[in-house]
């Protein structure tokens, strides 16, 4: 880890993680739900009325299908909250995609466990969903390692050592892979058209994929995981932007709100599309621009010595 990164910095972004982020994610979906109900003619909810929903649910009677259900929803949030831990104490981004993936995998076992031909049907379009998305978020990290030094640590990322060339803006090098990975996010924050293992809207479809069978508390449990799990990915979209000075800083949480707001307009004007196009998509995608853009910044560092 980069030694200009105290302990203290770490101790304060992790609590600050593990405090805020809820707050700024259940904040993200009130504007979201905003966005919606305006391009839709509509004066929509209270900004608040995600935070509302939770404290609903909250408060409603437990009904659930098994205990292993509940256990398996608990270790997702538990999980999704340990990546973002990880994710903002500057460790290894290989890690922070290990516990991500492990997030995932245990929403899916929950959707399973509900014996449910709906919530297996979710599942089954999460795991594929899964495979959409992991190569490109693969390709994030191999183009950071190649230009910040042979290091996957996200603290080398955002606090470059002095003298580096890779001081440099990420997004000057991998461009390609910044705009595969904006892609991938539309997957990754359930937006349509890749909304295709559960939906925040309910035109969308008549059960709701692998929460069919989830209510009240556990309910409450995955909407807040949720939350968490939108913060840190917008983390991703950051470590583009800064290269130790406090202006970037700036410009990377102005580009973090865009993202969010083109994924919004995105999800409100398109219809849900087939997995079958989901995964060839982004596949393509990934290839297109992520590894094409790995190529180009391979042979222009050895070739014509633009180091970095």
């Amino acid at each position: 880890m980069n030694e200009n990164v105290n302990i203290g910095l770490i101790i304060i972004s992790v609590a600050a993680y593990v405090i805020f982020a809820p707050f700024v994610g259940g904040l993200l979906a009130g504007i979201d739900r905003k966005i919606s109900a305006r391009m839709q003619g509509r004066c929509g909810p209270p900004l608040l009325q995600p935070f509302y929903d939770v404290f609903k649910l909250l408060g409603k009677e437990p009904v659930t299908v098994n205990a292993a259900q509940d256990f398996y929803v608990g270790c997702c949030l538990f999980f999704m909250i340990v990546t973002g831990c990880f994710f903002f104490a500057g460790l290894s981004l290989l890690l922070v995609i290990f516990t991500l993936t492990t997030a995932s995998l245990f929403l899916v076992v929950a959707a399973y466990a509900s014996n449910s031909p709906y919530a297996q049907i979710g599942a089954e379009r999460e795991l594929l969903q899964m495979m959409a998305y992991e190569p490109m978020v693969l390709i994030l990290a191999v183009g950071f390692y190649f230009i910040k030094g042979g290091s996957f640590d996200v603290s080398d990322i955002v606090f470059p050592a002095e003298g580096l060339t890779s001081s440099l803006l990420g997004i000057q090098y991998l461009p390609g892979v910044f705009l595969g990975f904006l892609f991938i996010l539309t997957i990754k924050f359930r937006k349509s058209p890749f909304d295709l293992s559960m939906s925040h809207h309910a035109h969308q479809e008549l059960v709701k994929g692998l929460t069919t069978e989830f209510s009240g508390k556990t309910l409450a449990i995955l909407e807040i995981s949720h939350w968490y799990e939108n913060v840190f990915l917008l983390g991703f979209v950051f470590l583009f932007f800064p290269n130790g000075s406090a202006a970037m800083i700036i410009v990377g949480v102005v580009v973090c709100i865009a993202v969010y707001l083109l994924e919004s307009f995105i999800d409100n004007a398109n219809a849900r599309m087939k997995w079958q196009f989901a995964l060839n998509s982004a596949w393509i995608v990934a290839l297109c621009f992520g590894v094409v853009n790995l190529l180009v910044l391979y042979f222009a560092v050895f070739n014509y010595g633009l180091g970095v």
